[in-house]
């Protein structure tokens, strides 16, 4: 599992997770299109932004591998801003690439591309 140096582990100040310490023993959790629904609670709704803003300035428009990026936190993204570079693609994989849909994630989180490190 690639481990990525200078990515944040988690949003500053709460318990939203943003990378993972070790693989899971009993496997590699997948990576699933979660819905994000418009009565998030606001701090969901914080770390869904600085996760993204986190993955824009650690990785830009180039495709990356998920090594240790949180499967659950990536789920929130997946299909609409983050979305697979592989195919076929792989969502029980560390190895697995990944790109941001900058169109998407401009539109859906202006905030995390305006100000970035607001969330650091």
């Amino acid at each position: 599992m690639l481990k990525h140096r200078g990515f944040p582990g988690r949003l500053p100040g709460t318990d939203f997770q943003f990378t993972v310490r070790r693989p899971n023993p009993k496997g590699v959790t997948a990576i699933t299109a979660r819905e994000r629904f418009r009565d998030r609670r606001p701090p969901d709704r914080r770390a869904d932004a600085a996760f993204m803003a986190a993955l824009w300035t650690h990785f830009g428009d180039q495709p990356f591998e998920r090594g240790n990026l949180d499967a659950g936190r990536l789920s929130w993204l997946f299909g609409r801003e983050v979305l697979p570079y592989d195919d076929p693609f792989d969502p029980e994989s560390y190895e697995a690439l990944l790109v941001i849909d900058e169109t998407a994630a401009r539109a859906a989180f202006p905030e995390s591309f305006d100000n970035p490190g607001q969330w650091a």
